[in-house]
């Protein structure tokens, strides 16, 4: 263990006469030990200005004579008192850090008026430093959010403005169409359009028609005028001359118009199943039902049709039709089906192409939607005849199973439906063209099934049934996709089946 130096006594170093220092006659510092000792003044000397050896100043209390018996002033000895307790204190620092290498000697007056050294405390942290500068009255300020943070934030805000959206779009549409006037066209409209009203039709199902026939702008505004009548009109089955793009009061005008209505008029519009073909028949021409459907259960070629066909389906020419009074239902029904051997003969189908022909195209009319699309199916159809091309020869077409059951106005089946083997119009199951037409065709339809568009699709889906939307296929993955977008639209349209 490292020694502590020897204790320094106060007779190591001389006294400075303090008053002589003030006067400049003394040296500012206190001779070493090493130095020569100075000669000490005679007794009754005292140098300008000092106060007298072994003399007290007024009020100044004694102080203690020196070690060397000469008395020191209460200054002096308050100098020394401090003198001894700086060198107690470096002594008990010394002996903690061990002797240095070479000692020297601290000057005197610097051991007078420096404070003794302490240890440099160790550098304060950050946190410490504004703990210091901190003031305890002033708000603490927020702290600022990070990149994550921020985005965050920006995705709860958009999520949750999603979700006020979804709950609040309804209501929100609502107000928006309860305050905006229904779209409306202006005048009488344009042209002619021959309109039909059917029997049990009411008001909703007359403005659904006239916007399906372009003869209004929109729903709303025909039916809330129909809603403002009073007393309520009330309409007659029939057909009536119309215009395009006609005012809704222009519409109602001309519907309680006698004189608009049509008499022996009557529409079949394209694709229509002859089933549903003969009650519109009985509204134009008064002819009644019954007496229609016992004419079309007549042996079909008691009308001249091929001897593959086994009733009327697909040989009633959809058209409007104004015919003379007095016919019967022979006459009447046997006037479409010569308007049907008319567009084939200007098709160019030979007579005994005929039945081919109808069957195809009643399959497009019932599948295609838009125009262009009419010989996209056709090419879909014929690429499945084809061995090379789909060796089980299934056109797998669900307007023909639906046929089959007998709902002539869905395009949809179940599963169960599509494996019904007893349904012979079950393309699922019976390979080549179905047994015989699934509906009426017209001209597009027969000139698609003889021309069909070239291309390599071997699927296609109508995913949107509002607007004939289609999507073609060359692979089982690609309609897959195309399924899920039909299934998705038909799902926000139940009403489609």
């Amino acid at each position: 263990m490292t020694q502590p130096p020897p204790e320094r006594h106060d007779s190591d170093r001389a006294t400075a006469d303090w008053h002589a220092m003030l006067a400049g006659d003394a040296p500012v510092r206190a001779p070493r030990a090493a130095d020569a000792a100075p000669p000490r003044p005679a007794a009754g000397a005292t140098p300008t200005g000092a106060t007298p050896t072994g003399a007290t100043p007024t009020g100044a209390t004694p102080t203690p004579p020196a070690a060397e018996g000469q008395p020191m002033t209460r200054r002096e000895a308050r100098e020394a008192e401090q003198r001894r307790a700086a060198e107690a204190e470096a002594a008990a620092v010394l002996a903690e850090a061990g002797p240095p290498a070479e000692e020297v000697p601290l000057p005197f007056f610097d051991s007078i008026v420096a404070e003794p050294a302490a240890p440099e405390p160790a550098r304060p942290s950050r946190a410490e430093r504004r703990a210091v500068n901190a003031d305890p009255y002033e708000p603490e300020k927020p702290k600022r959010r990070g990149a994550w943070g921020c985005l965050i934030g920006l995705l709860v805000v958009i999520a949750l403005g999603a979700v006020a959206f979804f709950f609040l779009q309804g209501p929100i549409n609502a107000v928006i169409e309860r305050f905006t006037p229904a779209e409306d066209y202006e005048g009488a409209g344009t042209g002619e359009v021959v309109f039909m009203i059917h029997d049990g039709d009411v008001g909703s199902d007359i403005a659904t028609n006239l916007v399906d026939g372009g003869v209004t702008a929109s729903y709303d505004a025909f039916y809330d005028l129909l809603l403002e009548q009073s007393p309520e009109p009330e309409f007659h089955p029939g057909a009536y001359q119309l215009a395009e793009k006609m005012s809704a009061q222009a519409a109602l005008d001309a519907l309680q118009d006698p004189a608009t209505k049509l008499e022996n008029t009557f529409v079949i519009p394209e694709g229509t199943a002859t089933v549903d073909a003969l009650p519109l028949i009985a509204e134009g021409t008064g002819v009644p039902l019954s007496e229609l459907e016992g004419a079309a259960a007549e042996p079909p070629a008691n009308y001249g049709l091929p001897a593959e066909a086994t009733n009327l389906e697909g040989f009633l020419f959809p058209a409007t039709y104004t015919l003379d009074p007095g016919l019967d239902a022979h006459a009447v029904l046997q006037t479409l089906v010569d308007r049907q051997f008319e567009a084939l003969d200007a098709a160019g189908v030979a007579p005994e192409d005929r039945w081919g022909t109808i069957v195809l195209a009643a399959l497009i009319q019932r599948e295609a939607g838009l125009r262009d699309d009419f010989y996209k199916v056709s090419r879909v159809f014929q690429n499945r005849l084809d061995p090379n091309q789909w060796e089980s020869g299934l056109l797998e077409s669900d307007a023909t199973v639906a046929y089959g059951t007998g709902n002539t106005h869905l395009v949809t089946t179940t599963d169960e439906e599509r494996e019904n083997a007893e349904n012979r119009y079950n393309t699922y199951v019976h390979p080549g063209l179905p047994v015989g037409p699934i509906s009426n065709p017209g001209d597009l339809a027969i000139d698609a099934a003889l021309h069909p568009a070239d291309g390599p699709w071997l699927f296609f889906v109508t995913w949107n049934l509002d607007t004939g939307e289609t999507i073609f296929s060359e692979t089982v993955e690609q309609h897959d996709v195309a399924v899920e977008k039909w299934l998705a639209w038909m799902e926000e349209h139940p009403e489609y089946g």
